[in-house]
């Protein structure tokens, strides 16, 4: 299991309410900003001092007008610090700065030498410079800056600090000095924080969430089983250690959010034999049989070069030479493998060896499915490869095209007889569309029952073959039209090819069916996630998702998607850890049921710039063409490019931030691949159908996305130059 990024990320929230309701306290819009700091209370001010020869001022009930200009005059430096008295006097105070909240009869600004700034320090002690800077106040409430015998009343005390707030703003007081020279600081101002990048603040396009999972290395290791039974948890089945055995109502995967912790009880690997050794089948050796079409359009010729001659050979030769020639290089190779044949056309031929005659299946048998199962399961198993060569040359050889195509019922008959054999393989080889009653694939246009019945008919032969370990290939020749959309859910499901081939390269195309050799059956793949976190693009859209794979071979990869809850309560916080446990249940080829689990933890982060530094272009590349592919070739064609393109623009952010010439090549590549994704994807569908508005895909469009549903980061990167080595006109990147 690899995560296409090393950290778990969390889009960063850009409401201000998200915001303050992450730190726990909704802050009042009244209160001042969090980044400052409050200075404590200052010094009661000295007593006012009264000469003689001058009356005492008048008490505030004496004179209303006066003392409350003067109370104006003494609170408005205390509490703001962009203030200025509205007093009679032409001298006043100036503003250090313009704040549009101030009242229109403050917004006047004097003449800057009347002013003189000064602060509290921390400890609330006044600044000896601030001894001359009181005005005096004289009779009827004009001010005289120059009157030495009167002080500025001071500010009453601040009020005292609310319990809940921490920091508050640091008050600038302003008040005027006879001098016009400007006083410095006693302490420099505090350094403004440097500007954050947007660029980390923004949220990421697509999704860098993304889990590989390399099933054909996975379940190809030797690895020692686990002595003992799983632990499970009775809610929602994730195994843990088996020291935590009264763990099993609860564990980290299905309790709340808020409650859980890191899944200490969880097991990080393990391997179990979940079957028990009495019970366990008896292993046998996996069949190959050919499915090979003989109908009456097999025969239709083409020009080929013969050496230096010119050549008319028909489709059915082609096929004939290349069965030949790797029964030929099978015999040398795993001679202990037993080969059958089946032929179809208006009947369905089951080729016999030795003692056993061959079986044909015509008429009303081919309707009826239950029979020709019947007759698959009668029919006995073909021995090993090195005794019937001989025949199965003289009967491949003897080969003639007539008549209609029975594809569905062969396809049946080779299904049912390698289904007693898990592993084995059915290559169907043919040229046109099935025009019998069962799997009828020639009615799309006239009637949508029975072309509804044949879909289903697909499907169901897929699960079933999937379900009893046989892995379906569909082979058809270049220049025909065999509904391969159809075909292929059969191959898909049971982890097959569907290929457009050359007749000239139909032997290359068997061989590599024929090597690709199944390493386990009935694989399910069960991905279970923290409830604060939740699958994307899957049945299930919770925080569990299994998936049924079916067979697998060596180079079988699977990837997941997975996203934040949305809201930021139910998150998971920047800093904290999330751990996804990946569960495989699977046959081994000599039977065992085998449980194999892993659980991995990740750190959670919300900078967009550290989920880019560590991101994995390959596993998002091929998650991209896997997810794109699966919504196309159900035909929700709109939703298959939004996909894509929202992929290809988190690459192209990738691209950018690492600035790699060898990414960059590698993107390239790739957009050439995706092309009939982004912009032809039209191009391989169907005209609509008349009973239906439904589109269906080409034979050329259906071989195109079950390939890339099909792939991994190997065939991907194979493709890629392929496609670059043979499209000189694809559009240039902008990188």
């Amino acid at each position: 299991m690899e995560f296409a990024c090393d950290f778990v990320y969390v889009p960063p929230s850009t409401s201000p309410k998200d915001h303050h309701q992450a730190n726990g306290i909704k802050r009042s819009a009244l209160l001042p900003p969090t980044s400052w700091v409050r200075p404590v209370r200052a010094p009661p001010p000295p007593p006012v001092e009264v000469k003689s020869g001058r009356p005492p001022p008048a008490k505030a009930s004496e004179h209303p007008d006066r003392s409350k200009r003067e109370e104006t005059a003494a609170l408005a430096p205390c509490f703001y610090d962009n203030v200025v008295s509205e007093l009679k006097s032409p001298k006043r105070l100036t503003p250090t700065r313009k704040t549009a909240l101030l009242p229109p009869h403050l917004r006047r600004s004097p003449s800057p030498d009347q002013r003189d700034e000064s602060i509290y320090d921390d400890r609330g002690s006044r600044s000896s410079s601030d001894t001359d800077c009181a005005p005096n106040i004289q009779e009827g409430g004009d001010l005289d800056w120059n009157a030495p015998t009167r002080t500025a009343p001071s500010a009453p005390p601040l009020p005292p600090r609310p319990s809940l707030i921490k920091n508050m703003p640091e008050y600038v007081v302003l008040l005027p000095t006879s001098s016009s020279a400007k006083k410095p600081f006693l302490c420099p101002p505090p350094a403004a924080p440097p500007p954050a990048s947007t660029d980390n603040k923004e949220p990421l396009p697509g999704n860098p969430n993304v889990i590989l999972v390399s099933l054909g290395k996975l379940l190809s290791d030797k690895v020692q089983h686990t002595q003992g039974k799983p632990n499970p948890c009775s809610r929602c089945g994730s195994v843990l250690d088996s020291t935590y055995d009264n763990l099993t109502n609860g564990c980290y995967f299905c309790v709340p959010p808020e409650r859980s912790t890191p899944p200490s009880a969880g097991l990080h690997h393990g391997v179990f034999v979940l079957s028990s050794a009495e019970n366990l089948p008896t292993a046998s050796q996996p069949l190959l049989i050919f499915c090979i079409d003989i109908s009456a359009s097999m025969s239709i010729t083409s020009q080929v070069l013969a050496g230096e001659q010119s050549v008319h050979r028909s489709r059915l030769e082609f096929v004939q030479e290349a069965v030949l020639l790797c029964v030929q290089k099978l015999n040398k190779q795993q001679p202990d493998t037993p080969v059958g044949l089946i032929t179809f056309n208006y009947e369905v031929t089951v080729h016999g060896y030795g003692d056993f005659p061959s079986r044909v299946l015509s008429g009303d048998e081919l309707m009826d499915s239950d029979y020709l199962k019947v007759a698959a399961t009668v029919f006995n198993t073909p021995p090993p490869l090195s005794h019937t060569r001989h025949l199965l040359e003289k009967q491949v050889t003897a080969l003639s095209a007539k008549g209609t195509t029975a594809l569905g019922p062969a396809a049946l008959v080779a299904v049912t007889m390698a289904s007693r054999h898990p592993g084995s393989k059915v290559i169907i080889c043919t040229d046109g569309k099935a025009n019998t009653t069962l799997g009828n694939l020639e009615v799309e246009d006239n009637d949508a029952r029975s072309l509804l019945s044949s879909t289903i008919f697909y499907q169901e032969l897929g699960e079933n073959a999937a379900n009893q370990g046989v892995t379906v290939s569909v082979l058809s020749i270049e220049g025909t039209d065999c509904r391969l959309d159809e075909l292929g859910r059969l191959s898909d499901r049971t982890g097959g090819k569907v290929v457009i081939a050359n007749p000239n390269m139909l032997q290359s195309e068997f061989e590599q069916i024929i090597e690709n050799n199944t390493i386990a059956t009935q694989c399910t793949v069960t991905l279970m996630l923290p409830k604060s976190m939740r699958m994307r693009g899957e049945k299930e859209a919770g925080h569990k998702a299994e998936r049924k794979v079916g067979n697998v071979h060596l180079g079988k990869e699977i990837t997941f998607q997975f996203v934040a809850n949305q809201g930021e309560a139910s998150s998971p916080a920047s800093g904290s850890t999330v751990s996804v446990q990946l569960q495989l249940r699977y046959t081994r080829r000599n039977g065992w049921r085998m449980l194999r689990v892993f659980t991995m933890t990740r750190n959670v982060t919300r900078e967009s710039l550290v989920a880019l530094s560590s991101l994995s272009l390959p596993i998002i590349q091929l998650n991209s063409s896997q997810a794109s592919a699966a919504l196309a070739v159900r035909g929700r064609f709109v939703d298959a490019r939004r996909e894509s393109e929202q992929q290809m623009k988190l690459i192209e952010r990738v691209i950018e931030h690492n600035r790699s010439a060898e990414d960059t090549q590698t993107y390239k590549e790739w957009v050439i691949t995706m092309e009939p994704i982004y912009n032809n994807i039209y191009n391989f569908t169907r005209v609509k159908s008349v009973v239906s508005d439904s589109q269906s895909l080409t034979d050329a469009g259906a071989a195109l996305l079950y390939a890339m549903k099909q792939s991994n980061r190997k065939t991907i990167m194979i493709k890629n130059h392929q496609n670059l080595h043979f499209s000189p006109h694809w559009k240039q990147s902008k990188y």
